[in-house]
């Protein structure tokens, strides 16, 4: 399968408010990057962003230095078109982030439902060597993956499940966890999807 002909196809094809991670306002990672009480000038990653509209919010909440990463191009330029000319206030990046390579480090790299869809061991390292170069020396780590009580599949796509322990261990090397919460979000067709939220600090 062609990762990125799937995510642009979907893009494509379904509007802002059928696709199953839609969410008008995303709390939860607010909630997070506002506990971290971040410089407005710190440089944010949004891995995985989408056409989500935490850009929108981090924008009015004043940061200044945000890039937004995804593998879709119709994703972000459907983005970009809803910000209109705040749009080029941001950094945009079409990129698979197994390839992803930073050309800096950045203070937050944020990531909600991404890295669950990389489900082969090779994939999950590449994140996670990516993660380790990209993130500054106590820099902060926001990941939202589906816990066990979770969806196996989305987008017609398998995902790997991920447990709060299991995250920590995976990150233990080089991250420390700050802390971790269970969130249910609701789908907009009524479905449940179980969520594990976890922020982590470089060493």
């Amino acid at each position: 399968m062609d990762r990125q002909e799937h995510w642009e196809n979907i893009y494509r094809t379904k509007k802002l408010t059928e696709v199953s991670w839609y969410e008008p306002i995303p709390e939860t990672s607010l909630e997070f990057i506002k506990g971290m009480n971040l410089a407005k000038d710190a440089a944010i990653i949004d891995v995985g962003g989408g056409d989500s509209f935490l850009s929108d919010f981090l924008l009015m909440e004043g940061y200044t230095n945000v890039s937004v990463l995804d593998i879709s191009e119709e994703a972000l330029n459907r983005v970009k078109k809803r910000l209109g000319e705040r749009a080029e206030e941001i950094h945009w990046i079409v990129e698979d982030i197994t390839r992803f390579r930073p050309e800096g480090t950045y203070d937050l790299w944020h990531d909600r439902a991404a890295f669950h869809f990389l489900t082969e061991e090779d994939q999950v390292q590449q994140y996670v060597d990516t993660l380790k170069k990209a993130v500054k020396p106590g820099g902060l780590v926001v990941i939202a993956t589906f816990s066990e009580k979770g969806p196996t599949k989305c987008s017609g796509i398998e995902i790997k499940q991920y447990s709060i322990n299991g995250l920590a261990e995976l990150l233990s090397e080089d991250f420390n966890m700050v802390s971790c919460k269970n969130v249910s979000h609701e789908t907009p067709s009524g479905a449940a999807q179980d969520f594990n939220f976890c922020s982590f600090k470089r060493n």
